[in-house]
């Protein structure tokens, strides 16, 4: 049984009382108030994953604000969302990111020079989210919609730490075992085949480095489910583009205590999966570029290392080394466990990444700088009540949204015809 501990605190399911850990979450949250964030493309409300969700939080006692960050093409789409998440007992906020009503206040935030509509995708949703979240809670749990294993257990675990106050604990990130069922097979490949041996290339060339150390202390860095505090979120700037996770990683090591970090164990853990794509700017090797380039960033901001070309191409050479020896550990532990191993395929993505780090490497060399939103704070400072006047745009979207649908479904109800005797 694994006990070990690292710079960060690592905890493990060593069989902990689910119940207990339930029955005392939800006591603490009534005086410290929980929420859940979930950013989520509308197409995920036709996928299963979304309404298992859905159905689980109906019975998460200790969540007491659920966040939808939400992007509909459409009116009709958002109607159907709000409908989609009407049975949920706790407060509920669908917020449509890509509105009108959040769009004006972001135009208006922009005339006052803060510009966050240049900002797409899962960053922004997750930064307008915070917003909401902050208000509504002390610590908030973020996780994604795709999610097919999911249950009350998620949430629960990744927020217990931050609720316990004997903890101290002010951000936790979850880990986990990435497997399918029928047929069982390894995925993570951009974890295990990317991030893994990258992270041990760069401290065989750079040496031991404290930023290096942190990261190589997560067990799964690319996680997408985490918990923070409210007074972390507004003090965090969220990464706009495919480097979310490992550059909030980054903004967590510059902000907090080593002491104050956890990563809790959410056992097997299964969502969607993204194609290699075609090329740098595709699936799973768009996702290796921004890692990559974030992670040379935040080298060279804190740990003050000058990057070129020299170290650029000595990195190639070391990562392909490193990620040929984990496929052959990835082999021996997939077959004693009867896993299904495909171990060409593993090498022709890990040929993949390695010119990724080429490609990466010099389009970091020519433009250093990377795409973070400011953290709230900054906003604060430019519109003071961003954020309810965020929460009240999206109250009067819902408002709306449920009127039209209890005028659509009165509509459907056919009226009585009194025939005349």
């Amino acid at each position: 049984m694994d006990y070990k501990q690292d710079l960060i605190t690592t905890i493990h399911d060593l069989g902990c009382d689910i119940e207990r850990l339930d029955n005392h979450l939800t006591e603490v949250s009534q005086s410290l108030p929980t929420a859940v964030l979930i950013p989520s493309l509308y197409d995920e409300l036709k996928r299963p994953a979304l309404t298992q969700i859905r159905n689980h939080l109906v019975h998460c006692r200790f969540v007491n604000t659920v966040v939808i960050s939400l992007y509909a093409e459409s009116i009709e789409q958002y109607r159907k969302a709000v409908e989609f998440f009407s049975p949920l007992p706790q407060p509920t906020y669908v917020l449509w990111e890509n509105g009108t009503r959040i769009t004006n206040l972001l135009i208006k935030l922009q005339e006052l020079g803060l510009d966050l509509m240049q900002h797409r995708g899962k960053g922004r949703a997750v930064w307008l989210g915070l917003g909401i979240a902050s208000l509504e809670a002390k610590a908030i749990a973020f996780h994604d919609a795709d999610i097919v294993t999911y249950d009350k257990t998620y949430p629960l675990k990744l927020l217990f730490p931050l609720l316990e106050r004997e903890f101290g604990i002010a951000f936790s990130k979850a880990y986990y075992a990435r497997l399918s069922s029928h047929p069982c097979k390894m995925h993570g490949r951009v974890t295990r085949l990317f991030v893994t041996p990258l992270l041990t290339s760069l401290m065989e060339l750079f040496g031991y480095r404290d930023y290096l150390r942190y990261l190589n202390s997560y067990r799964y860095p690319l996680s997408g489910e985490f918990a923070l505090t409210s007074d972390l979120a507004l003090n965090t700037r969220i990464p706009a583009d495919w480097g979310l996770e490992v550059g909030l990683l980054a903004e967590v090591y510059r902000n907090v205590a080593r002491k104050r970090i956890a990563q809790v164990d959410l056992g097997i853990f299964e969502h969607k999966h993204q194609a290699i794509g075609n090329g740098s700017d595709q699936g799973l090797q768009k996702m290796c570029r921004d890692i990559f380039k974030s992670v040379l960033r935040t080298l060279t901001e804190t740990e003050q290392v000058i990057i070129s070309k020299d170290h650029i191409r000595a990195l190639g050479v070391k990562f392909r080394r490193e990620a040929q020896n984990l496929t052959r550990q990835y082999f021996v532990d997939a077959r004693f466990n009867g896993i299904e191993y495909d171990r060409h395929q593993e090498e022709a993505t890990l040929e993949s990444f390695e010119k990724i780090i080429l490609q990466a490497g010099e389009d970091y060399l020519s433009d250093a700088s990377g795409t973070q939103i400011p953290d709230w704070t900054r906003a604060l400072a430019v519109m003071p009540h961003l954020r309810e006047q965020l929460r009240d745009a999206t109250i009067a979207d819902m408002a709306d949204a449920r009127e039209h649908n209890e005028q659509s479904e009165s509509s459907k109800t056919p009226s009585l015809t009194v025939v005349p005797q």
